[in-house]
C-alpha cells in the first residue's frame, strides 16, 4: 500500500532550558513545528484508518492511542508557546519563558498511563511511534521516496546514538550493541539501494526495530529523570519532616510539662524509615510512608498546640473577667476568692485546665449574677 501522507520529521529545537533564544530562531522553529504538527495529525489519521482495517487491529490500538496522546500533548504545548510568542511581540522575559515551555516537562497522559517528557522528546517519540506503525501496517513509500526514507532512517540512527550516550553504565553496552547493529543494517540497506537492489521488504522490519529502540531509550531516559526527581523529592521531604519532628517533639514535651490533661499522641521519628531507596517499587512505598509521617506530625502539632492554647485562653478570660469585676463589684470577696484560686491553678505546673475551666465558668456565672458581663 502506498503512503498518501509523507512522513513528518520533528524540527530541531533551539536553545536550552532557561536560555533566551533569539526571536528569529524561535520563529523558524515555531513555523516548522506547526507544519510538523499538522502533517503528523494527518499521518496519524491515516495510520488509524489503516489500523482499523488491519487483521491485527487490537494489537495496534495501544500504539495508536499513545501516538494520539503524544501528539495532543505536543499540540497543546505548541498552542501555549504561540500565545506567549504573541506574533513576535516578545522580549527577553518572554523568550526565556518560551524556552522553558520547549524544554520543560509535559505530560503525555493516555489510557496506558503517562510519561513526563520535554517537547523535543515527545516529538521524537511521536516520530518513532509513527515510523513503527507504518512498518507494521506495511505503508511503504514509493520508489521516488525511498532515498528520502533512507535519509530519515539515518537521522533516526544518529538520534539513537545520541540517546545511547545518556544510558547508565550498567546498561550502556547492551544499548551500544543495538545501535551498532542498526547502523550496520542501515549501511547495508543504503549500499543495496545504490546497487539497484529491491529493499522494499527490508525497510519495514528495520523501521520497526529502530522505532522500538528509539522509543525504549526515550522512555527509559524520561523514567530515570522522573525517578531521580522522586528521589530528590523524598530526600527533601525527609529532611523537612526530620526538622518538623524535632520541633513537634519539643512542643509535646513542653505541653506535657505545661498542662494536664495533655494529649498522648505518638510523635513519629522519620529517621526510623531508614535512608531513601533508589528502586522504583521501594521508593513508591517510602513516599507513602513519608506522607503518613507528615499527616501524623500535623495531627500531633495541632493537638499539643491546642492544649497549650486552651490554657492561655482560659487565663486571658479569667483576667478579662477580673478587670470587669473591678468596675461593677470592686469589693466582692467571692469573686476575689475565685480569682485567687484561678491564679493559683495557673501558677502551678502542669496547669490543670479542667479545674481552671471550672473556676473561669464559676467566675463568669457569678459575675453575670451581678450584671457584670452584660
Amino acid at each position: 500500500m502506498t503512503v498518501r501522507t509523507p512522513t513528518a520529521a520533528a524540527p530541531a529545537p533551539p536553545g536550552r532550558m532557561g536560555s533566551s533564544v533569539p526571536a528569529s530562531e524561535l520563529l523558524s522553529f515555531l513555523s516548522a513545528l506547526g507544519r510538523w504538527r499538522d502533517q503528523r495529525k494527518a499521518e496519524l489519521d491515516e495510520l488509524d484508518e489503516a489500523a482499523l482495517r488491519a487483521p491485527d487491529a487490537d494489537s495496534l490500538s495501544a500504539d495508536i492511542v499513545l501516538g494520539m496522546a503524544v501528539w495532543k500533548a505536543v499540540s497543546d504545548r505548541y498552542e501555549l508557546i504561540l500565545v506567549t510568542w504573541d506574533s513576535g511581540r516578545v522580549g527577553a522575559t518572554e523568550t526565556e519563558r518560551i524556552s522553558t515551555l520547549i524544554w520543560g516537562g509535559l505530560d503525555t497522559g493516555s489510557a496506558g498511563g503517562s510519561l513526563a517528557v520535554s517537547l523535543p522528546e515527545a516529538c521524537k517519540l511521536s516520530d518513532a511511534l509513527a515510523s513503527s506503525l507504518r512498518a507494521k501496517l506495511a505503508l511503504e513509500p514509493g520508489d521516488a521516496d525511498r532515498a528520502a526514507k533512507l535519509r530519515q532512517l539515518r537521522a533516526q540512527v544518529e538520534r539513537i546514538g545520541d540517546l545511547v550516550k545518556l544510558e547508565p553504565a550498567n546498561v550502556r553496552n547492551t544499548a551500544l550493541a543495538e545501535h551498532h547493529d542498526l547502523d550496520r543494517r542501515l549501511t547495508d540497506l543504503v549500499d543495496r539501494n545504490k546497487r539497484g537492489a529491491d529493499i522494499g521488504g527490508l525497510i519495514g522490519p528495520f523501521e520497526i526495530d529502530a522505532a522500538h529502540t528509539e522509543r525504549d531509550l526515550i522512555v527509559g531516559a524520561a523514567t530515570r529523570k522522573e525517578r531521580a526527581a522522586d528521589v530528590a523529592r523524598a530526600r527533601t521531604l525527609r529532611g523537612d519532616l526530620e526538622a518538623q519532628g524535632t520541633a513537634v517533639r519539643a512542643l509535646a514535651d513542653n505541653a506535657v510539662a505545661a498542662v494536664t490533661p495533655a494529649p498522648r499522641l505518638a510523635v513519629p521519628d522519620v529517621t526510623a524509615l531508614g535512608p531513601v531507596p533508589n528502586t522504583p517499587a521501594e521508593l513508591e512505598k517510602y513516599l507513602t510512608r513519608l506522607d503518613a509521617v507528615r499527616r501524623a506530625l500535623g495531627q500531633a502539632q495541632t493537638a499539643y498546640s491546642a492544649a497549650v492554647a486552651r490554657r492561655d485562653e482560659l487565663a486571658a478570660l479569667l483576667d478579662a473577667y477580673q478587670v470587669k469585676s473591678g468596675r461593677v463589684a470592686p469589693n466582692n470577696e467571692d469573686l476575689a476568692e475565685l480569682y485567687r484560686r484561678g491564679r493559683a491553678v495557673m501558677e502551678t505546673e502542669p496547669v490543670d485546665t479542667v479545674r481552671l475551666a471550672a473556676l473561669v465558668t464559676a467566675y463568669q456565672a457569678y459575675l453575670e449574677s451581678t450584671g457584670g458581663t452584660r
